[in-house]
């Protein structure tokens, strides 16, 4: 694999629903970057992240991860990513070890690596004493973190979050940033949406703002503060969202 490969390319990218939710939207994250996109309700973060992962076909435009076509090859595209949704789903009847240990196998990872892998997964969000219970019992935040794990179960190049700290207490969240950390430390890319602005301050290597389905600012959170008087990347976000 070629390290100055990106690991994702956005060209052109559209999608409408009666309206454009994205709107000929370009966009290139490195490998090895941690990548906030941000953006009001509405401004297509989230239809963005479907058409990444292969949840929607694009209307026009390219879509390549690591170098593979999503439309031309979407088996080997899927391959590279994870995908953690919002409202992630999981099977009530199961407890976290077997849910894993489902997840590894649709992936197919080899049983001897799933298993403590799943094992050092559960120790670091603090789930190993959950493990025998059903997951239909467990709390938001316990859910949420458990459906971390099954996207990391395969160490995947690319991991693709849409508000993946919603509902979560301080403990929790900081256990799922530690871990994207983590992640990112040992040569994974993350890109995740989030409304909490602290969130991309302290995590984010670039942070891309996009409204109306477009990108409309780009950078380090420094290159981004310079561009508001304020100085704060809240004042310029609110800025750029009060601009006609």
């Amino acid at each position: 694999m070629d390290d100055q490969l990106p690991a994702l390319r956005l060209v052109g990218l559209r999608k409408q629903f009666g309206r454009p939710a994205v709107d000929g939207l370009d966009l290139l994250v490195r490998r090895g970057e941690f990548y906030a996109l941000l953006g009001p309700n509405g401004a297509g973060k989230t239809t963005t992240l479907r058409l990444v992962t292969g949840l929607l076909a694009p209307d026009a435009g390219t879509i390549e991860v690591l170098g593979v076509d999503m439309t031309a090859a979407p088996a080997a595209a899927k391959a590279k990513l994870a995908y953690l949704p919002d409202e992630p789903m999981l099977y009530g009847k199961l407890k976290p070890f077997e849910y894993l240990e489902f997840v590894a196998g649709l992936w197919g990872v080899p049983a001897q690596d799933a298993e403590p892998r799943a094992r050092e997964l559960l120790d670091w969000l603090d789930l190993s004493q959950h493990a025998h219970e059903l997951t239909e019992g467990f709390s938001r935040g316990m859910k949420q973190k458990l459906a971390l794990a099954g996207a990391l179960i395969h160490d995947p190049e690319l991991l693709i979050l849409d508000e993946p700290l919603t509902g979560l207490d301080a403990a929790a969240a900081r256990q799922v940033k530690d871990l994207l950390l983590a992640h990112v430390a040992k040569g994974g890319t993350v890109i995740l949406t989030t409304h909490i602005l602290e969130v991309a301050e302290r995590l984010a290597h670039r942070i891309g703002i996009i409204r109306h389905g477009r990108l409309i600012a780009e950078g380090t959170l420094d290159a981004l503060r310079e561009r508001t008087p304020g100085g704060s990347l809240e004042d310029m976000f609110l800025h750029l969202m009060a601009a006609p």
